[in-house]
């Protein structure tokens, strides 16, 4: 470690391999992941499927850049498409990556249509990144601090305020689009009300906006349906994925639909690495694999039981102040900074996460089991219980 830039607090512990949620560490101990590598491992650790692909696409193409066609990344395309509703796709390597493909998107829709500041709206303790326009989309005062000037071009207002956001539209005409977490995640575990997602999609539609989904994180099962937008019945302009797309190959994707897909022209955009044959290949196997496994059902019924499980032992517990979540992307906030505690898990063998510096973030590979839930679940509560009774 002594060569690597001083960027992560890093726990103390190093990987050598996994099967499914378990992970082994250098000493041979075993380790429930509850994290997924946050919420990139939906298949768990070394699926058989996804290996074999892997393997036998870097047996043929590993790279060969955009400058000629991509036959996998075309496949994934037409994938991709169908199961999201959209036109086309711009693929990249993260979710920053994919958010700032859409922040020059709606920029250029905006200039198209005369628009000399296009302007976004975005929510107050949003993620969409680290690149600098990314990092001024997010709604983190602390990830910002120190990199300032941020990019112009942003309108911040409260989460789940419809009636902010129409207050916005009233005195600023150079509004072109909004952006939205339907979950934030790093913000807390928030979940956008589906009136309130209804609602911005019709404001949206009444302004000639682009209403912008970044589902890097609930995106790809991880809330029980493929999109959490789904579940709100309804259908952005554009979508942003990542994470478990690839399950674990790094692979980042900016979909558009309708007006959103005429936007960008050869030369407006792209990427050295983006959509190459080998993510593409693993992000294909990921598809396959979640719909031959039965894996959004699987998010469905696994989310429900282990929220339930937290509810029963923990929701009248003092210091417990709520479990929110869908599918299997689950907080617990609680009423203290409670960031001891993901080590205090992994000194039991478990695998978490602490967002917003006061909740629990439980984000399994949508692969668990019930019977894996209920170690999460044994291992985890009593772990919480003495946390808020020792503190």
């Amino acid at each position: 470690m002594d060569h690597l830039l001083n960027t992560y607090a890093r726990l103390p512990v190093a990987f050598t391999h996994g099967r499914g949620v378990w992970l082994w560490d250098e000493e041979g101990r075993v380790y429930l992941d509850a994290l997924a590598g946050i919420a990139v491992n939906g298949l768990g650790h070394g699926h058989p499927h996804l290996v074999r692909a892997i393997a036998d696409q870097a047996g043929q193409l590993i790279h060969t850049s955009n400058v000629y066609r991509v036959l996998r990344q075309e496949q994934l395309a037409e994938r991709l498409c169908r199961i999201a509703g959209m036109d086309g796709v711009f693929f990249c390597n993260s979710g920053a990556e994919a958010n700032e493909a859409a922040i020059k998107l709606a920029r250029l829709y905006g200039h198209q249509r005369g628009i000399e500041l296009p302007t976004l709206i975005v929510m107050e303790k949003a993620w969409h990144g680290r690149t600098i326009a990314t990092l001024s989309a997010t709604g983190s005062r602390k990830a910002q601090a120190g990199f300032e000037p941020l990019v112009s071009g942003f309108v911040r207002v409260p989460y789940n305020d419809l009636e902010a956001v129409a207050a916005v539209a009233e005195r600023n005409s150079n509004v072109v689009a909004v952006l939205l977490e339907p979950i934030q995640g790093e913000g807390g575990i928030h979940v956008a009300d589906h009136a309130y997602q209804q609602g911005l999609k019709r404001l949206c539609e009444e302004r000639q906006w682009l209403y912008m989904v970044d589902e890097v994180q609930t995106g790809i099962g991880r809330t029980g349906d493929w999109f959490a937008t789904q579940q709100a019945g309804v259908s952005p302009d554009v979508l942003i994925l990542a994470k478990g797309l690839g399950s674990g190959v790094p692979i980042g994707a900016c979909l558009a639909r309708g007006k959103a897909a005429e936007v960008f022209k050869p030369g407006n955009h792209g990427t050295t690495f983006g959509g190459g044959p080998l993510v593409c290949a693993a992000a294909l196997a990921t598809l396959e694999i979640m719909e031959s496994e039965g894996l959004l059902a699987n998010a469905r019924e696994r989310g429900e039981q282990l929220r339930a499980g937290l509810e029963t032992a923990l929701a009248s517990v003092a210091g417990v102040v709520a479990i929110r979540g869908q599918g299997l992307m689950v907080g617990i906030e609680l009423d203290r900074p409670c960031g001891a505690l993901v080590t205090l898990a992994l000194e039991k063998g478990l695998l978490i996460n602490v967002t917003s510096d006061k909740v629990i973030r439980l984000l399994p590979p949508l692969i668990i089991t019930k019977a894996e839930i209920e170690r999460l679940l044994s291992d985890l509560i009593p772990l919480v219980r003495q946390f808020l009774e020792g503190a």
